[in-house]
């Protein structure tokens, strides 16, 4: 019957399919409250998991957040409703079932899955110093290695929270006995390990790129994420401004049981020519790009930027149809989305943005767009005649549009 139901889905949205939202909760993390989850509701899954600080899009990828993970946490569902039944199954089940008319004949020929996820990161503090594994290291634990990427959406953005800085790399100077030093004191307090760091203030309507193997404590920001299918890491830090402990059992996650213990093999899991770039900065900042010179897509009632397109992993875009306008938008490939501001009409489907989102409520702010329906073009109408309508587009690897226009 699921696999029926999966058929109706896509037909009925003809190639675009309804998500419901997707909370993740983080025990190491307290919410700053700004992804539109209901105040009582950032702890809704009780204080022994943590409150409620990601939004997943488009995810395919469980959550690992340890032994109280919930069954399917982290992975989002398809809605389909149909002469007033409603039902819901796993779009990780979709991408199965469909194969490439989901997500197209390339990726589903590489990959045999949908790669990539997106989500909202918001924390109140900043993250700890921590690292994503390198493809030599996560596959020893059967994981991938994981590059993401950070945006800073406006809307999401009305407080920046405790520190709006984020910690990249290390300083040129450093020496790693410096850094091994850091890791080996981990267990007995702060260990100061961002004093070999630099931070740099964010921005919203910017972004950054952040490839495996790079030191980093994001800031306290809301950010969107696009990031490779994958929960690999590990913390370098041991406290957090002086408030907050960070479990040693982090310290060595995702490192395999014979290397825990060994320091060696943490300092192994670091880039060092990567965190030690003197021009981290100018190789890894992205400011956002047009997609076309913008005086054509305003001619055409929209307007459209890359703000994450360093990676080879994954893409995105700002998409921005003008009060009172509709434009065709075509993609060269599928991609997940989420409305970032107003209401309208996207092919068959209404959307619009919640303003406030109670835990297991349904929305209709998100939705992927098979490849099939891209290419073919999404007709997207602006309702309001004051109101932008505004999504972010999250794209698997390779994209073909990227490729031409970066």
């Amino acid at each position: 019957m699921k696999t029926a139901l999966i058929h109706q889905a896509f037909d009925q949205g003809q190639g675009i399919l309804r998500l419901t939202p997707t909370w993740v909760p983080r025990s190491f993390c307290i919410p700053g409250r700004r992804i539109k989850l209901h105040p009582d509701d950032y702890y809704a899954l009780g204080g022994v998991r943590g409150g409620i600080d990601e939004r997943w899009l488009a995810s395919t990828t469980p959550a690992d957040n340890g032994p109280l993970t919930s069954t399917h946490e982290g992975l989002s569902h398809v809605l389909f409703e149909h002469g007033g039944d409603r039902h819901s199954f796993l779009f990780r089940d979709a991408v199965d079932e469909l194969k490439a008319d989901l997500i197209g004949t390339r990726l589903w020929k590489e990959w045999k899955s949908w790669p990539m996820y997106s989500k909202f990161f918001d924390n109140q503090m900043p993250l700890p110093f921590h690292i994503h594994h390198r493809e030599e290291h996560a596959r020893r634990v059967g994981q991938r290695s994981k590059p993401e990427a950070y945006y800073f959406p406006p809307q999401l953005n009305n407080h920046g929270g405790d520190f709006a800085a984020t910690y990249f790399g290390l300083h040129p100077h450093t020496r790693r006995d410096d850094i091994r030093r850091c890791l080996e004191q981990f267990a007995r307090g702060d260990n100061r390990i961002t004093l070999h760091s630099r931070a740099y203030r964010l921005e919203p309507g910017t972004g950054w790129d952040v490839p495996p193997g790079m030191l980093h404590a994001p800031g306290s920001l809301c950010t969107y994420e696009p990031q490779r299918a994958s929960d690999v890491f590990a913390m370098y830090q041991s406290v957090i401004m002086n408030r907050q402990v960070v479990p040693e059992e982090l310290l060595w996650k995702d490192t395999p049981p014979e290397q825990v213990g060994d320091f060696d093999y943490l300092m192994e899991v670091i880039d060092w020519e990567l965190n030690v770039n003197p021009d981290l900065a100018r190789d890894h900042f992205m400011p956002p790009r047009p997609v076309r010179p913008a005086e054509e897509m305003e001619a055409e009632g929209y307007h459209a930027r890359w703000i994450c397109y360093r990676s080879d992993a994954f893409s995105a875009q700002e998409l921005t149809i003008l009060p009172g306008c509709s434009a065709t938008i075509k993609d060269a490939a599928a991609y997940g989305m989420i409305m970032m501001q107003g209401h309208g009409m996207m092919g068959h489907w209404q959307v619009e943005t919640p303003a406030l989102i109670r835990f297991g409520q349904t929305t209709r702010d998100e939705f992927f767009v098979s490849e099939t329906a891209a290419r073919e073009g999404v007709l997207i109408r602006n309702d309001s005649d004051s109101d932008p309508l505004v999504m972010l587009k999250h794209y698997g690897p390779g994209n073909p549009d990227l490729e031409t226009n970066p």
